[in-house]
């Protein structure tokens, strides 16, 4: 039996009806290979009965921890808690609704014997709905093309990571909080193995379009400043436009072509530029709100009880 100890970490919501075979199948797993291990589960106010099946699970069980935050805060706020509360010398973040398997556990963990630091756990087939698949690659090309960082649909929360790459995540002080573009900052050697996906255990993800843009909107302002930089090429762009047309007419004034300058330019015009200028203001308005977020300080997330885990 190992001595290594394993710490899995997995954020709860709406799972009332699978979070018991989620602790059934991960004691299978790790009770005949580690001699010491802990299962953490983080209810981020799920409106269902989850924290009433995790106290339950608690009670029998002294490998399972529970964590209770005082509202739904979002998933990567709720991994941040947990991670906070793992000891393990590895740590396996693992999504609670049965897609991600704990039966890859161990082919990951064999995979870091090969001296690498980070093992993703990589979905060769995804069994997923097509809206969920599409806003996926859309949400990843999308994030990898304004964060200039290559980012791998088939790779999410799955995946087991030495101690020392959690705690340099927990160092990020980063108001917003996605775990796996943290990970991927830190650095570290890391390798990828490909896993079974499965079926989603019980009812249907929490994630929306609006929800997913709201996601990868906040984390392109967190993790980098292209939106800006885009703006000042669009800037030029558009400066290099407007003297070349205004070079133009003058040509044409010159020449006798014009006699009445058009008012249906002028005001297609002003409203153009106006318009855009609306529009940099928004974005440099949201960087300045999400500094004031920063600046204020607050938790990323409040626990309100926890279960098998000391003070």
């Amino acid at each position: 039996m190992n001595s290594t100890k394993i710490s899995v970490v997995s954020p709860v919501y709406l799972a009332e009806t699978i979070v018991n075979e989620l602790v059934q199948r991960l004691n299978k797993v790790l009770a005949p290979q580690f001699s010491q291990f802990e299962i953490i589960l983080v209810e981020d106010g799920s409106p269902d009965n989850s924290w009433q099946q995790i106290q339950l699970l608690c009670e029998t069980d002294p490998n399972v921890k529970g964590i209770r935050l005082s509202r739904n805060f979002g998933q990567h706020y709720a991994i941040t808690a947990g991670l906070e509360y793992a000891t393990g010398d590895w740590v396996v973040v693992m999504d609670c609704d049965l897609q991600d398997r704990p039966e890859e556990i161990m082919p990951l963990f064999e995979k870091t014997k090969d001296g690498h630091d980070i093992v993703y756990a990589r979905r060769k087939v995804r069994k997923d709905s097509f809206f969920k698949k599409t806003s996926s690659k859309i949400f990843y090309r999308l994030f990898g093309y304004l964060t200039d960082s290559k980012q791998d649909p088939s790779i999410a929360n799955f995946g087991i990571y030495n101690r020392n790459v959690i705690q340099s995540v927990l160092k990020m002080k980063d108001y917003v909080r996605y775990f796996p573009t943290m990970v991927q900052w830190v650095g570290f050697s890391s390798a990828k193995l490909d896993v079974e996906h499965n079926s989603r255990g019980d009812g249907k993800s929490s994630y929306t379009w609006s929800r997913l843009l709201s996601l990868a909107f906040d984390n392109v302002i967190a993790f980098s400043d292209k939106p800006l930089r885009l703006t000042i090429r669009l800037g030029f762009a558009i400066s290099l436009i407007s003297m070349c047309i205004g070079l133009f007419y003058l040509y044409k004034y010159f020449a006798g072509d014009i006699v009445v300058v058009g008012y249906a330019s002028l005001v297609i015009s002003i409203w153009f530029l106006s318009g855009l200028i609306v529009f940099i203001l928004g974005i440099i308005g949201t960087y300045l709100g999400k500094t004031f977020d920063k600046v204020k300080d607050r938790p990323t997330f409040i626990i309100t009880e926890k279960l098998n885990l000391n003070e």
